[in-house]
């Protein structure tokens, strides 16, 4: 069963990310329960991860995400993230990912 989610956006100056995340989470959360499709889902989780691109890295970021059901056969969203983060080189405490 899928645990999370990626999405790719442009996000207005105006609009802030967490309040972007807010009302994903909280509109997603409504539409999840309302349909059925995920039972067992009971909340998203209280944090969120969020990285910035550059436009010449859209599409590769883009084809990434596309791509996700076959990157996932090999590499857990664990590892995805922790992956991720070292990329970016963004230092983290495992004990306060999950």
């Amino acid at each position: 069963m899928p645990d999370h989610i990626h999405l790719l956006i442009d996000l207005h100056p105006s609009v802030s990310l967490s309040s972007f995340v807010k009302d994903i989470k909280i509109s997603s959360n409504i539409w999840i329960k309302q349909s059925g499709l995920f039972p067992d889902f009971e909340k998203w989780q209280s944090g969120y991860g969020a990285f910035t691109y550059s436009e010449k890295e859209k599409n590769v970021i883009f084809n990434y995400v596309k791509n996700q059901k076959e990157h996932h056969k090999h590499e857990s969203f664990e590892d995805e993230y922790k992956n991720l983060l070292r990329s970016n080189g963004i230092d983290f405490d495992e004990k306060y990912l999950w």
